[in-house]
């Protein structure tokens, strides 16, 4: 397996969050932000964390915060910004609005690290999670060559790149609940049990 020396933890927070009207890592849960459970998840994996956003709130964290090359791109454009950053060879990358997520679901993704695979994705309840996964700095060029003909599409670039999924179930597929909504956010709460 490899070391935490090798990967590096890059947080997206620098969605528009369109269907909730508000940032979304900046959402608060048990008064902590999202961005802190995912942080707290992540420290135990990676040797650096940084956090993809626009958003000067986000320096808060102490963490070095990257702002997106390409604006208001997308996911794919976040995560190109991530991979150009860092420093290491691979790159756990998850989006700032899963805030149920744990360290020991994370690990799973680094326990299928091979070498014929760009991408380790999380599979859960039937549905394949691009941002909870684990991208290898190789993609770097492919992203670019998408992001400069237009191709903002985040499943669309998996499709150009060897993509290995884990699925996951039982209580694990509930760290996976990406809050979109503020029903969802709602709900969250009312279920949260600490």
């Amino acid at each position: 397996m490899i070391t935490r020396e090798e990967i590096s933890g890059i947080v997206l927070a620098g969605g528009k969050s369109s269907r909730m009207g508000t940032d979304k890592g900046l959402l608060e849960l048990n008064h902590k932000p999202f961005v802190s459970y995912i942080l707290e998840a992540m420290i135990p994996l990676v040797s650096e964390i940084l956090i993809v956003s626009n958003q000067s709130e986000y320096d808060a964290f102490g963490y070095d915060r990257v702002p997106d090359i390409i604006a208001d791109s997308g996911p794919l454009a976040g995560i190109y910004s991530g991979l150009m950053n860092s420093k290491t060879e691979y790159n756990l990358i998850l989006s700032c609005d899963i805030p149920l997520i744990r360290t020991e679901v994370l690990q799973q993704l680094l326990h299928h690290v091979d070498e014929d695979h760009d991408i380790i994705q999380i599979e859960s309840r039937g549905k394949t999670m691009p941002l909870i996964a684990l991208y290898k700095s190789s993609c770097i060029q492919t992203f670019r060559d998408l992001l400069d003909r237009n191709e903002y599409r985040l499943r669309y670039a998996l499709e150009q790149c060897k993509v290995k999924n884990v699925k996951i179930k039982g209580k694990d597929d509930l760290t996976t609940t990406n809050i979109n909504t503020d029903q969802e956010f709602k709900k969250l709460m009312h279920d949260y049990k600490g």
